[in-house]
């Protein structure tokens, strides 16, 4: 018998053997390949039971490994996806999961079929939260907040709990800020869940209600169809393998992980106060930065402004500064009269080679001194050049010229008589009197120009100094306004100014009707001063309207006095558009001043000129309604002046009429003017208003105005304005009988 050598036999066991091993390896392929994989559909938002993992981005937790054994063992790969339904009632649904979980029970889906359910994974324990302050007694009767996506959880916690009620929320912020408001007395989650999401660190104040705590199934599950429970079945088969240890391995594996992971606002919550110190910190150090630089810059900039506007020498302002002092000074004064001064000292550099180059320095600080002091904060003054002076001034009266005189320049001429020495200064001045369109257009420059020709007058005249002013009809306005407006509250305070009053008349039955309260001024130095003079000055200078209130008090003070003797007297006094912007509610302060002396408003008619509603319309039909309120009978004075007379009667809701008198005087359009006057007179009748005619100075116009059915009139053929005591001692019932009483 032949026999094989023993190398023979070796190789082929091995060859055998690879053969097996191969033919096994392909049975093990075939069988892999032959599993069914299902698709189980999971919420991912619910760690540690499903959770997206961050660095394999795939879905993992307790539930995913129990789920994927119970499939191995059943024979199934499993492929899980994350539901994008609202709820796991929702996703049952949904034909594209073979398998949802979890449940805690048989439910009904969303459209109202059956499910069937497999059976438990495992036990989960539910828990209630509470705030830190709450505390749960019992399950019944409270108010629960869940998740919406545990709808089905919910339905099965509805069935071991009837009387429990149950509000869905779509997020944990959601549930959490329904707990603090109080809207629901408790949170209610699975403990595992809860061991996560109270890591969060702004949900301090929650806390776990232990005493609560009650069990529930992890179940998987589908619609109830027979290819869905003959895949239960063999999934019941799976988790059947699953033993204790198993299961206990799993949940301890991710319930002892650190899962949670702090995010911006969790930080921003656990140092917010340290981030505020730091913040706030930060910012005082920045804004001590900024402000210290501002300061420094402020300083700097003051220092070249000192520079640039100020005289280093006397402390006077420079030229660059004199111009925009003199601009500010006229606009926010523009009601009063300034002049501008040019001033230079004649042989300045005689003093400067005789005295020295630092007494003549001392001779101007001591000039700049002098005026700085004298002058008040409404005026400047400018050294421009070597010994040259600027000074921007009120137009002074007398007495102000003479305490300039005394207080500045006689001591800058004795400046050096003074101190011993034989030479007097000679001063050289110019003056421009401002006009009103150095203050709509201001040029300083030109008025230095018009100052500086004035001084060289002065300069090169005969004496060889004192003062010239360029425009003396100006300075004499200014004097005089100066002498008026300024002597304003002594003349109130001396009664210098009274109230005369100008008869008003019926022509028709010869009696006097009313009368006009004017005002006349007695000046202490100028004498009786016209009207036409010191009314324009004090409304230029902004005191018409305490002239005006001096005058209705007057006027007041008289009708009550007439009134306590039994005497009815009617009398208009004039409101000017200055007395209305001054006081909004001039309304209410003539109710308050006839009220105050007992007199009737009907006793104090109100005359408002044309021109003041055709100015402000508004303002003027407001005031004339509110004074109709009150009783006061309103009249339009100087009615025919201007040029909107007819538009005014239908716009102003006036009483009366008082035509303006220049439809009188018009001795070249006579026969014109009494055509207008004859169809004005109509108009008026047929409108209803009452009419007066002022400025009547002839008998021919007075019997050509009563013709026209035109009754009422004042003017100088009947009465020139007179002191109340002659005004007193009138027949009223005779125009006629000019004797006095």
């Amino acid at each position: 018998m032949k026999t094989f050598p023993k190398i023979n036999i070796i190789v082929l066991l091995l060859i055998s053997l690879m053969i097996a091993s191969m033919f096994n390896g392909a049975v093990l392929a075939t069988d892999l390949a032959d599993k069914e994989t299902i698709i189980v559909g999971v919420p991912s938002d619910r760690c540690p039971l499903f959770y997206t993992d961050d660095s394999s981005k795939n879905i993992v937790g307790i539930g995913i490994d129990l789920m994927s054994l119970a499939a191995e063992n059943a024979g199934y790969n499993v492929n899980f996806k994350i539901i994008e339904e609202s709820s796991l009632k929702d996703a049952l649904d949904n034909p594209n999961y073979d398998l949802v979980m979890p449940f805690g029970s048989s439910i009904n889906s969303t459209s109202g079929q059956p499910s069937i359910v497999s059976d438990n994974l495992m036990t989960t324990p539910f828990t209630l939260v509470t705030l830190s302050s709450g505390y749960i007694q019992s399950l019944e009767q409270i108010k629960v907040g869940m998740l919406q996506s545990m709808a089905g959880v919910a339905d099965t916690v509805h069935t071991l709990y009837p009387s429990m009620n149950l509000v869905l929320y779509e997020t944990m912020p959601d549930c959490v800020n329904a707990l603090r408001k109080g809207d629901v007395d408790a949170l209610l989650y699975n403990s595992y869940v809860w061991s996560y999401v109270l890591q969060k660190p702004s949900y301090s104040d929650l806390e776990v209600q232990p005493t609560t705590m009650f069990s529930m199934d992890f179940r998987v599950g589908a619609v109830d169809t027979p290819k869905s429970q003959e895949l239960i079945n063999q999934i019941n088969l799976g988790i059947s393998k699953i033993n204790d240890n198993q299961r206990q391995a799993i949940i301890l594996d991710y319930t002892s992980r650190r899962l949670y992971k702090n995010d911006f606002f969790d930080y921003l919550y656990i140092y917010g106060n340290l981030i505020i110190i730091f913040g706030l910190l930060l910012v005082f150090i920045i804004l001590h930065f900024v402000s210290k630089q501002y300061a420094i810059r402020k300083e700097q900039d003051e220092q070249i402004r000192q520079l640039i506007e100020y005289d280093a020498l006397t402390g006077t302002l420079s030229l660059d500064g004199f111009r925009k002092k003199v601009k500010t000074l006229l606009r926010e004064n523009p009601t009063l009269t300034y002049l501008i001064s040019y001033n230079n000292i004649k042989n300045f550099k005689f003093i400067n080679d005789k005295m020295g180059m630092n007494s003549g320095d001392e001779l101007l600080v001591f000039w700049a001194d002098k005026t700085m002091n004298y002058l008040s904060e409404k005026e400047a003054v400018a050294r421009i050049g070597a010994d040259h002076f600027a000074v921007l001034a009120l137009v002074p009266d007398d007495n102000n010229l003479f305490n300039q005189e005394k207080t500045v320049f006689e001591p800058v001429k004795n400046y050096y008589i003074n101190q011993g020495i034989d030479y007097t200064v000679q001063l050289c001045s110019g003056v421009y009197v401002l006009t009103s369109d150095d203050y709509s257009d201001i040029n300083v420059d030109k008025m230095l120009d018009y100052a500086h020709l004035a001084e060289k007058k002065a300069h090169n005249s005969v004496s060889g100094g004192g003062y010239e002013i360029y425009n003396t009809d100006q300075w004499e306005k200014g004097k005089m306004v100066a002498d008026i407006c300024g002597h304003f509250s002594t003349a109130v305070k001396n009664n210098e100014i009274q109230v005369w009053y100008q008869p008003q008349v019926n022509y028709k039955t010869g009696k006097i009707v009313g009368a006009e309260a004017l005002c006349r001024w007695k000046h202490e130095k100028l004498g009786w001063i016209s009207p036409g003079i010191f009314i324009p000055m004090l409304e230029q200078a902004g005191l018409i309207y305490d002239l005006d209130c001096l005058i209705w008090d007057k006027v007041c003070q008289d009708l009550h006095r007439w009134n306590e003797k039994g005497i009815q007297h009617s009398i208009s006094v004039n409101l000017s558009r200055y007395d209305i912007e001054k006081n909004n509610n001039i309304a209410d302060y003539f109710n308050n001043m006839v009220r105050n002396y007992n007199i009737a408003p009907s006793q104090l008619r109100i005359e408002i000129t044309e021109s003041a509603y055709v100015e402000d319309t508004e303002l003027l039909l407001k005031t004339t309604t509110a004074l109709q309120k009150y009783g006061f009978i309103v009249e339009m004075d100087d009615f025919g002046s201007g040029y909107s007379s007819l538009n005014m009667l239908k716009e102003v809701p006036v009483d009366g009429i008082k035509l303006d008198y220049i439809f009188l005087k018009d001795e070249k359009n006579k026969e014109k003017s009494k055509i207008i006057i004859n169809y004005i007179i109509k108009m008026l009748l047929q409108l209803k208003f009452n009419f007066i005619a002022e400025g009547v100075e002839t008998k021919e116009q007075a019997q050509f105005l009563l013709n026209i059915d035109y009754e009422r009139m004042q003017g100088y053929y009947f009465y020139k304005p007179m002191p109340v005591t002659d005004f007193e001692l009138l027949d009223f019932d005779d125009i006629n009988n000019k004797t006095a009483k």
